[in-house]
């Protein structure tokens, strides 16, 4: 290996890979493929009765970074990000996903090859899925408090600590089960488009996270009072105080909120006398 090329092993991987080529050994793991994108392939797969998600990164090559640097997003180049990522939160102690095989070798940007390897987080389940019923079945209000103030703290501790999701949806907050109502306990995933930073996340890139996070509970029952608890709760400041200092927060989700309303009028409001007009949405 090169001086920029990376290889950290924990077992059973260490032991199981010793003397072989890692990056040979990630490319043979078999298992259920759960997305399979030009350059980047995610599966999960068990060992040793142990389940593991793996992301193989291939290269994104030349055409998507340009695209991307065209429009002023960063790519995602591989697994490295993803890597770096989980170490920080495991320090700034956010729960995240425990890495325990990490390769990545190249020096060519649009061909390094990498790949990650994580324990799978089980028992557990999505906020996403997990609030999905809750207009039609609200959970307990000391459950609703609890699940809000953490995510709050998460998020908080997450942008102090120079970390920035990207992806911060609901979804990617998976809560482990059984719930235990009182203190329940959730980890942060899907960090491969994180951004890292020495300092604070930038205020810019915080509220991407924060209405990200109000874009995917809008349909989740929450009340204004919810939303209220939600922001004392990220700020650790007087509700006086947020609300005269981050107006631009506040425009943005209210930008966010207009944007999934007419994006679910053009995609499932029905129309008078065409396919669908007495269906439900899907």
């Amino acid at each position: 290996m090169s001086r920029t090329d990376e290889l950290h092993l924990e077992e059973p991987f260490r032991t199981l890979w010793a003397g072989k080529d890692a990056f040979a050994e990630a490319r043979a793991l078999r298992g259920t493929v759960l997305r399979e994108l030009e350059g980047r392939r995610t599966l999960r797969f068990e060992l040793a009765g142990r389940g593991y998600y793996a992301k193989l990164h291939r290269g994104v090559g030349w055409r998507e970074i340009v695209k991307n640097l065209l429009v002023a997003r960063l790519p995602a180049l591989g697994a490295e990000q993803e890597w770096r990522a989980i170490r920080r939160l495991a320090q700034l102690g956010v729960p995240t996903m425990s890495a325990v095989a990490y390769g990545r070798r190249g020096t060519n940007p649009a061909r390094i090859e990498s790949f990650i390897i994580t324990e799978e987080l089980a028992p557990t389940i999505s906020l996403e899925d997990f609030c999905r019923d809750w207009p039609a079945q609200p959970p307990t209000p000391a459950l609703k408090r609890a699940l809000i103030t953490r995510v709050a703290g998460m998020a908080a501790t997450m942008h102090r600590g120079g970390v920035n999701h990207r992806d911060c949806y609901l979804c990617h907050f998976l809560l482990h089960l059984p719930v235990d109502a009182a203190a329940p306990r959730l980890s942060l995933i899907d960090l491969h488009r994180a951004q890292l930073r020495a300092g604070a996340a930038p205020r810019r890139w915080r509220n991407k996270d924060l209405a990200a996070l109000h874009f995917s509970s809008l349909e989740i029952g929450l009340t204004a009072r919810d939303r209220l608890r939600f922001l004392r709760a990220y700020f650790g400041r007087p509700l006086r105080r947020i609300l005269a200092e981050e107006a631009a927060l506040f425009a943005r989700l209210e930008r966010e909120g207009r944007r999934l309303a007419a994006r679910y009028q053009r995609k499932f409001a029905p129309r008078e006398g065409g396919p669908g007009a007495a269906g439900s949405r899907p």
